[in-house]
């Protein structure tokens, strides 16, 4: 029989693992809607249509489908814009680590992120054409992203899209 003080230990532990993956999951949120401040910056240069663009809420989910060069154009130049990668085209781990790191509790994922990001960069470094590898890439992320429950909800991001849009 388990004693009421393990039994309370027991359930705050648990209790506290929800509370991390809870966590995870709106640090994702906001680091996935901070990122995508910078699509519209990137619509033109990587010919992404309207169309296009309201995909992009869906990148997170599963079955959304990572085909469309266009897409890993604009991966590419959001990356960019916020000097996520070097002028040769590899993770700069540092400035990833500071954007995570920006975003409120963003150190409780950004070494783990940095990391992740890391593994996925490696799988495709054959890859030449710098849209087509972020494209890799990115799917790569969001497959880790959902295999750790890391992704965020769809339903978290509307709802902090829209908190944001009222402001």
């Amino acid at each position: 029989m388990v004693s009421d003080g393990r039994l309370v230990l027991a359930v705050c532990v648990v209790a506290a693992a929800g509370g991390l993956v809870a966590g995870d999951h709106k640090i994702m949120t906001d680091v996935t809607l901070g990122f995508g401040q910078a699509l519209e910056h990137c619509r033109e240069e990587s010919g992404l249509t309207e169309d296009k663009m309201e995909e992009f809420f869906h990148i997170w989910h599963q079955e959304f489908k990572f085909v469309d060069r266009e897409l890993g154009c604009a991966l590419h130049c959001m990356s960019k814009y916020f000097n996520l990668i070097t002028d040769a085209n590899k993770l700069h781990h540092e400035n990833t680590d500071k954007f995570i790191r920006s975003f409120p509790n963003g150190e409780v994922l950004a070494s783990k992120l940095v990391s992740l990001i890391h593994e996925c960069e490696k799988q495709f470094e054959e890859v030449e054409d710098h849209c087509m590898r972020t494209l890799r890439i990115g799917e790569c992320i969001r497959d880790s992203c959902l295999q750790r429950s890391l992704a965020p909800t769809m339903e978290m991001l509307l709802a902090e899209f829209i908190m944001q849009s009222e402001t």
